[in-house]
């Protein structure tokens, strides 16, 4: 799981099994993740992460 929100992320998004990108982030990195995620500003992987880990999927 791999969390993006610039262009310098794109290629561990793209390695990643899951890739999230931040809702506030640049275009081309939104376009390469497969899910988006709450803005960083807004403690984005922290609630996915929480949402993830409480379905007993870690």
């Amino acid at each position: 799981m791999a969390f993006g929100d610039s262009e310098n992320d794109i290629e561990m998004l793209q390695l990643a099994g899951i890739s999230y990108a931040m809702e506030n982030a640049d275009p081309k990195t939104k376009a390469v993740a497969n899910h988006l995620a709450p803005a960083n500003t807004e403690a984005g992987v922290l609630k996915i992460l929480e949402n993830y880990l409480s379905k007993g999927e870690s």
